[in-house]
């Protein structure tokens, strides 16, 4: 009987022991109250009531930095707030090293940020805030380093200066807006000057290139008419020719040239 309750002590004590661990952590497992061993995940088994567990998420975590006021470099209140992305790499550091990491991390990124906005004016703070994110980052990524934790990135999520400095920035923007199409109108309107001057140009060189064709053209013309003249004037002089022949009773002689009056024989009757 007894052995049968010592078996099921022993049982219990086992099933007692049985600690599983998820992927996304780590156990910490102290020995009255010190640090023995990291169980990984899956099955693990620690000595019931001498050992004790501690749980460590190891996944991708974040924290929210509360909205705060920061003064520029140009002496200008404004309101940040951003979010930090982290991953513990050291289960134990994240434990033992500080009291509450996550407390520890959004503190240092709030004094991080004042500190890095504090030596940018206002603009280059909304204009760049990249170079925000990134400046953080390196600064706590070094500070954390003992916290056993990585940070992953840095995002700032809303910069809102002051009603009245955010009011004139605006008009700034809006008259560089105007500037820029008012360069822009300009540039059309030469552009399209350009064009017409261009085509005018062109317009004149063929009305110059029409004279010239339509001159010679008629300069061409001009000389057919002078040879058909003089041609005609020839066939004219045969034709007096011929007549003078006839009243004289000459004799005509037909040729492939034309007419081609000869006197064979005077008072003689005309043939053919």
């Amino acid at each position: 009987m007894i052995e049968y309750i010592i078996a099921a002590i022993i049982i219990a004590i086992f099933f007692w022991g049985i600690r599983i661990v998820r992927p996304t952590h780590k156990m910490l497992v102290e020995t009255l109250g010190k640090y023995s061993k990291t169980g990984e995940q899956g099955f693990n088994w620690i000595i019931p009531i001498i050992q004790s567990t501690r749980y460590v998420n190891v996944t991708e975590q974040m924290v929210d930095v509360p909205e705060q006021t920061v003064q520029t470099a140009d002496k200008l209140n404004t309101k940040v707030d951003a979010m930090v992305y982290y991953q513990v790499k050291d289960a134990m550091a994240s434990e033992y090293n500080v009291d509450n990491h996550r407390r520890q991390l959004t503190s240092l990124a709030r004094t991080t940020l004042r500190a890095v906005m504090g030596n940018m004016t206002l603009t280059e703070c909304i204009q760049s805030r990249e170079r925000i994110n990134e400046s953080v980052e390196k600064v706590l990524d070094k500070e954390t380093d003992s916290y056993g934790v990585s940070v992953l990135r840095v995002e700032v999520q809303r910069i809102e200066p002051p009603r009245d400095v955010q009011d004139a920035m605006n008009e700034v923007v809006k008259a560089e807006q105007k500037k820029i199409a008012a360069k822009d109108t300009a540039t059309a309107l030469e552009t399209e000057a350009d064009g017409q001057r261009r085509a005018s140009i062109k317009r004149a060189e063929g009305s110059r290139q029409a004279s010239i064709l339509e001159a010679e053209g008629k300069a061409k013309a001009f000389e057919l008419v002078n040879k058909s003249f003089k041609g005609g004037a020839k066939e004219l002089k045969q034709l007096e020719v011929t007549q003078a022949s006839l009243q004289n009773n000459s004799k005509i002689i037909l040729t492939e040239k034309g007419i081609n009056p000869q006197l064979l024989i005077g008072n003689l009757p005309i043939s053919n």
